[in-house]
């Protein structure tokens, strides 16, 4: 049963990890209009992935994500 919970644990931080990668250092606007740079990826255990913005205070819901950045120039 531990090697169950291990896998399921593993996957999760897998997951992080790629949220991580795929949104620090790009463009976002949030749903409220806040606009700015995503700083940290955090997982919240009520909510799920949040991030923060530089230059503002908090953490929001991923899924106030309006509009990403194309990533182009990454």
């Amino acid at each position: 049963m531990s090697d169950d919970w291990t896998k399921r644990a593993t996957n999760i931080l897998r997951e992080l990890h790629a949220a991580e990668t795929e949104l620090i250092g790009r463009g976002v606007i949030l749903t409220d209009g806040k606009a700015g740079t995503v700083d940290h990826v955090f997982l919240d255990e009520v909510h799920g992935l949040r991030i923060s913005i530089g230059g503002h205070d908090g953490k929001w819901p991923i899924s106030t994500l309006k509009l990403l950045d194309s990533g182009f120039a990454r």
